[in-house]
Protein backbone atom coordinates (compact mmCIF):
# COMPACT_ATOMS: atom_id res chain seq x y z
CA UNK A 1 0.00 0.00 0.00
CA UNK A 2 1.40 3.46 -1.17
CA UNK A 3 1.01 6.47 0.81
CA UNK A 4 1.96 8.96 -1.92
CA UNK A 5 -1.28 10.46 -3.71
CA UNK A 6 -2.03 10.33 -7.57
CA UNK A 7 -2.14 13.76 -9.21
CA UNK A 8 -5.14 12.65 -12.14
CA UNK A 9 -4.83 15.44 -14.92
CA UNK A 10 -7.63 16.25 -17.95
CA UNK A 11 -4.60 17.69 -20.17
CA UNK A 12 -5.92 15.42 -22.83
CA UNK A 13 -9.24 16.19 -22.74
CA UNK A 14 -8.07 20.47 -22.71
CA UNK A 15 -5.68 20.01 -25.44
CA UNK A 16 -8.47 17.69 -27.79
CA UNK A 17 -11.14 20.42 -26.69
CA UNK A 18 -9.12 23.03 -28.60
CA UNK A 19 -7.60 20.87 -31.11
CA UNK A 20 -4.13 21.02 -30.36
CA UNK A 21 -1.30 18.35 -30.86
CA UNK A 22 0.74 17.77 -27.91
CA UNK A 23 3.35 19.43 -30.31
CA UNK A 24 1.28 22.71 -30.81
CA UNK A 25 1.13 22.81 -27.24
CA UNK A 26 4.50 22.50 -26.46
CA UNK A 27 5.51 25.22 -28.42
CA UNK A 28 2.80 27.19 -27.18
CA UNK A 29 4.22 27.26 -23.20
CA UNK A 30 7.89 26.31 -24.30
CA UNK A 31 8.42 22.45 -23.34
CA UNK A 32 8.97 19.41 -25.35
CA UNK A 33 6.24 17.99 -26.59
CA UNK A 34 7.69 14.24 -24.34
CA UNK A 35 7.13 16.88 -21.84
CA UNK A 36 3.11 17.65 -22.76
CA UNK A 37 3.17 13.27 -23.10
CA UNK A 38 4.19 12.61 -19.96
CA UNK A 39 2.22 14.64 -17.75
CA UNK A 40 -1.04 13.32 -20.06
CA UNK A 41 0.41 9.82 -19.48
CA UNK A 42 0.78 10.44 -15.47
CA UNK A 43 4.73 9.99 -15.74
CA UNK A 44 5.84 13.39 -14.81
CA UNK A 45 4.10 15.67 -12.26
CA UNK A 46 4.32 19.18 -13.61
CA UNK A 47 5.94 21.78 -11.76
CA UNK A 48 3.75 24.71 -10.10
CA UNK A 49 4.72 27.08 -12.75
CA UNK A 50 4.13 24.93 -15.57
CA UNK A 51 0.38 23.82 -14.48
CA UNK A 52 -0.53 27.40 -14.08
CA UNK A 53 0.87 27.86 -17.80
CA UNK A 54 -1.01 24.92 -18.71
CA UNK A 55 -4.23 26.68 -16.87
CA UNK A 56 -3.92 30.01 -18.59
CA UNK A 57 -3.42 28.30 -22.42
CA UNK A 58 -6.97 26.46 -21.88
CA UNK A 59 -8.57 29.83 -19.88
CA UNK A 60 -9.28 27.34 -16.80
CA UNK A 61 -8.36 27.26 -13.33
CA UNK A 62 -5.46 24.76 -12.50
CA UNK A 63 -8.18 22.48 -10.46
CA UNK A 64 -10.09 21.60 -13.98
CA UNK A 65 -6.48 20.28 -15.38
CA UNK A 66 -5.04 18.57 -12.14
CA UNK A 67 -6.64 17.12 -8.87
CA UNK A 68 -5.22 15.34 -6.30
CA UNK A 69 -6.44 11.48 -5.24
CA UNK A 70 -7.90 11.19 -1.79
CA UNK A 71 -4.88 9.17 0.01
CA UNK A 72 -5.66 6.26 1.74
CA UNK A 73 -7.43 6.57 5.42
Amino acid sequence: MSDVPVLRNALKVQRAMHGLTQAALAERIKVSRKSINAIETGNMVPSVVLALKLAATFNVPVETLFQLEPENP
